[in-house]
């Protein structure tokens, strides 16, 4: 008996192991807002990382996080570098294309709790007086992002982060 529970655990692996291989090679977490103000009023708050403690959610985590800047204070090529708690982790971004007012490019490089390279975009679109805020981030998804992802939605995790850091540039620029 013991033997046959055990060779059902085993197949039971095997296939989860096999399904994950078939997940897609890469992932895209993507959200949006409408904002009733201007690009030029939002733009600089994405375009110059000096400007995203006050409205990324990922940097009220960690009251202690460790910031560092590159010499280039906004727009593409300027970097940004953070060490911090578990939640956190460690990493670096740079803007690789940035065209006022409507699109944002950057390259991210997590370093901990995990290694992975990505890409965030920002993109905002003038509706009349208002702009449609779209942030995306996507790259490629190795196996063990694919086996996690069984078990983790990556989608929900990272989709309401963005969600809650859009909400705060909605409330910083329709002030």
């Amino acid at each position: 008996m013991l033997k046959i529970i055990l060779i059902i655990i085993a197949v039971l692996i095997v296939a989860i192991l096999i399904y994950a291989a078939t997940r897609p090679d890469t992932f895209r977490t993507e959200r949006s807002t409408t904002v009733k103000a201007p690009p030029e009023k939002i733009f600089p708050l994405i375009n110059d990382f000096h400007q995203w403690e006050a409205w990324s959610p990922w940097e009220k985590l960690d009251p202690a996080i460790k910031r560092t800047y590159g010499s280039v204070a906004s727009g593409k090529d300027s970097v940004y570098e953070w060490s911090g708690n578990k939640e956190v982790g460690q990493g670096r971004m740079e803007i690789i294309e940035s065209s006022p007012p409507s699109r944002l490019v950057i390259k991210i490089d997590f370093i901990a709790p995990f290694e992975a390279h990505n890409t965030v975009e920002f993109t905002l679109a003038p509706q009349g007086d208002s702009t449609t805020v779209t942030q995306a981030m996507f790259g490629p998804s190795p196996y063990l992002f694919k086996l996690m992802g069984l078990f983790i939605n990556c989608d929900k995790m990272v989709g309401k982060k963005q969600e809650e850091g859009l909400a705060s540039l909605k409330a910083i620029t329709q002030n």
